[in-house]
């Protein structure tokens, strides 16, 4: 049996760090150390999950670790640094969404994969953390809705307005919500309809109940198309009070032969808990609980670090979903 991948942490700044985390900890790996700016609203819940854990006092600290890979999760305009200075110390990377906030960091990623020949993965989680989306991928395999001819994906957030850190509210340090959220959906859309690449044909975004803070964009919405298929996405932080969690995000698939819906979080109105999936086809009209599906996403990727492979999400995915989340953000702000 080989030694465990051994893993370090720069930046908790956004929650999704948990699962990151966690997740590759149930496939085998040993988190070593971690570190962060300051005292983030994450804190305490880390240190509860994490409670042996050492914290470093600075990122280079962490690096002179021997690690495998660093999971980043800081705030979105740093973690392209980050990535960058773990990479060049001998580091794959496994990101939070969005890996990058801009062209020009995007660009230097792609550099220095080139130059290190390290991993540059981000968790899409609203994918690859979602035990619904696994089956949908299986079915879609299967053949069970013919070719997937467009998708739509919805990802409404709840604000939360008085727990959010100031950078939440910074244009320059979040990345705006096509860069950051719709980067989800842009990358199921290129998963699930097979493309390699994606014409953004609109984008917009816009501040439409939150006055007070000028900078956040609270809706944002892209149509893109490929020679596979075709896209809508929508996302806000409109997320209304009652509802039992922080977002209803579904995704419909529209084959050839079938569609399938899955309600990821929550069916309102209808069946408890999570990973609902609806499959409609020439022989089948069906719900399915698919909570035991599985998230093969980090085995995957813990497979890919020892062997030099890319079964977890090829290179050219993570870069070529970024690139359309940046342009699209770019093209809703001209």
């Amino acid at each position: 049996m080989s030694d465990p991948l051994r893993i370090g942490i720069l930046g908790i700044d956004h929650r999704h760090i948990f699962g990151m985390a966690a997740e590759m900890e149930k496939v085998g790996c040993a988190l070593v150390c971690w570190w962060t700016e300051g005292a983030p609203e994450t804190l305490a819940g880390f240190t509860k999950r994490f409670p042996d854990l050492p914290r470093m006092d600075s990122v280079a600290q962490v690096l002179d670790h021997d690690l495998d890979m660093v999971l980043i999760s800081a705030i979105p305009a740093d973690r392209a640094d980050l990535a960058i200075r773990a990479m060049r110390a001998g580091m794959d990377v496994m990101t939070d969404k969005p890996g990058c906030t801009s062209h020009a960091q995007l660009d230097a990623i792609k550099a220095c994969v080139a130059e290190t020949g390290r991993i540059w993965s981000i968790d899409f989680s609203e994918r690859f953390e979602v035990p619904a989306v696994t089956r949908a991928a299986e079915l879609v395999a299967e053949g069970a809705i013919g070719k997937v001819i467009q998708t739509i994906g919805i990802g409404p957030h709840r604000l939360n307005l008085n727990t959010r850190p100031d950078w939440f509210y910074e244009r320059d340090r979040f990345g705006g919500i096509l860069t950051d959220i719709a980067s989800h959906q842009i990358d199921q859309f290129l998963f699930f309809t097979g493309s390699t690449d994606a014409k953004i044909t609109l984008a917009s975004t816009g501040n439409f109940g939150n006055p007070a803070t000028p900078e956040l964009q609270d809706f944002g919405q892209i149509a893109l198309e490929s020679e596979q298929g075709l896209g809508y996405i929508r996302v806000d932080w409109f997320t209304p009070d009652a509802l039992p969690n922080w977002g209803d995000g579904r995704l419909m698939l529209l084959g050839t032969q079938g569609t399938i819906e899955l309600r990821k979080y929550v069916d309102v109105g209808g069946q408890d808990g999570t990973d609902h999936l609806f499959l409609v086809n020439g022989t089948r009209c069906e719900r399915m609980d698919c909570k035991a599906a599985g998230l093969p996403y980090f085995a995957r990727l813990a497979a890919d670090m020892r062997d030099r492979t890319q079964t977890a999400m090829p290179q050219a995915h993570a870069f070529k979903v970024m690139e359309l989340a940046i342009t699209a953000q770019d093209m809703a702000e001209a």
